[in-house]
């Protein structure tokens, strides 16, 4: 009997560039008990090899709260009744001071995010924000600035880029033919991959990844992978749903640790060379298990909260970082 399940012995041929096919990631969703470590580990040599460099990202809660979006997950949709704060777009001072601090810790990316459906027009609030995008690089122009604006449009995705927006994230969050049924009705995933294709066009880096824990089976979250692949999505955030009181979704059980953990194997395996983030989630759902997923394929984590969900202390993320470290470059 080999060392190897047969389904990783076969996946172990993306290491030679050979890509991983829909029937592959199949067998490899299905694994059970001691082969998942061994899956978690090529996907780990998979980073190493072909996207070898630490991603740590902070965000600013910009704008929050009345979205006019029925997105079952998300505490800030006017369609549920949650504590989540509300407040207009934030001064340009404020985000000036937010990406003064991230910069300033050393973390290597800040992102400015908004509620709402997004900007296919250039309204005076969008003119707002690219204002603030101009201060903060006129400070700091060597720093990766992103943004998380909703949808976009070709015209409003080409003035981020002129104003210096290095990434944009924009997530499918499913299996996209499952959208509507898991995620939304009042707006369609066309409209999210053709935000994130518009990105591209731009310029801009596309940041697109999903969510695991919504009711998607393995197969959708193998479709997810393959979505994101089409799309060529160079960052990828991994969430884990976080269920928050008043949602649709807050009675939602977490997602077993293992199916998880599959779950960021497969999607490096897939898009070997992408950067893999591990978002929200990370400390609050997986806990005790969190360390292990950082070792399935990711490259690093967003640090500091999750808009309306806390996260860890900068330093606490500084020590977890630093004992990751003995396992590769990350």
């Amino acid at each position: 009997m080999g060392i190897l399940h047969p389904a990783i012995e076969k996946a172990y041929g993306v290491l030679d560039g050979a890509p991983v096919d829909k029937e592959l990631a199949g067998e490899l969703m299905r694994l059970e008990g001691a082969p998942i470590i061994d899956l978690a580990s090529l996907a780990h040599k998979v980073r190493l090899k072909f996207s070898p460099s630490r991603h740590i990202c902070t965000i600013m809660n910009a704008k929050s709260g009345r979205c006019s979006q029925d997105c079952g997950y998300c505490s800030q949709s006017s369609f549920s009744e949650t504590q989540a704060p509300v407040f207009p777009l934030v001064s340009e001072d404020e985000i000036f001071r937010a990406a003064e601090n991230a910069y300033e810790n050393d973390i290597a990316c800040f992102c400015i995010v908004t509620s709402g459906l997004g900007y296919t027009e250039v309204t005076p609030e969008f003119e707002k924000i690219l204002s603030a995008i101009d201060r903060v690089k006129f400070r700091y122009p060597a720093r990766n600035l992103g943004a998380s604006l909703g949808v976009l449009s070709p015209e409003t995705a080409r003035l981020l880029a002129l104003h210096g927006v290095a990434f944009y994230n924009h997530n499918l969050q499913v299996n996209p033919s499952r959208y509507r049924e898991l995620v939304a009705s009042t707006h369609s995933i066309g409209d999210r991959i053709a935000t994130v294709r518009y990105a591209n066009d731009a310029g801009i880096t596309a940041c697109a990844g999903g969510i695991i824990g919504l009711g998607e089976t393995a197969d959708d979250r193998i479709e997810l992978a393959f979505a994101l692949r089409e799309l060529k999505a160079k960052i990828i955030p991994l969430n884990v749903l976080v269920p928050v009181k008043g949602t649709p979704l807050e009675h939602t059980p977490p997602p077993a640790a293992a199916d998880t953990l599959k779950a960021f194997a497969l999607m490096r395996l897939v898009n070997p060379r992408a950067v893999i983030k591990f978002a929200a989630g990370r400390e609050t759902v997986m806990k005790d298990f969190q360390g292990l997923l950082m070792l399935a394929g990711a490259n690093g984590f967003l640090t500091g909260g999750y808009l309306t969900t806390r996260g860890r202390d900068a330093e606490d993320d500084e020590n977890f970082l630093r004992e990751l470290t003995v396992f590769g470059n990350l």
